[in-house]
């Protein structure tokens, strides 16, 4: 379901309570992995499914300067 900006708000809330599930920053929070580690991904590819979406979702939050749109969730 989107709203009326497009944006998937169940989105944000994955963002903020799944963990990355491999890796160097394996069981860290989508929301809190490091922008360089993002950025890695952009350049080399985001993984297909729902993580991959969720990754460059991410990258795209932190690009625009919006993570404070994530504040408010974390604290649920």
């Amino acid at each position: 379901m989107e709203n009326a900006d497009g944006l998937n708000p169940e989105l944000l809330v994955q963002l903020v309570q799944m963990k990355m599930p491999f890796g160097k920053y394996k069981d860290v929070v989508l929301c809190d992995l490091p922008a360089a580690y993002l950025e890695w991904f952009q350049r080399k590819g985001f993984p297909k499914g729902k993580l991959g979406l969720l990754l460059q979702t991410m990258y795209e939050i932190r690009l625009n300067g919006l993570e404070h749109l994530l504040g408010p969730l974390k604290k649920r």
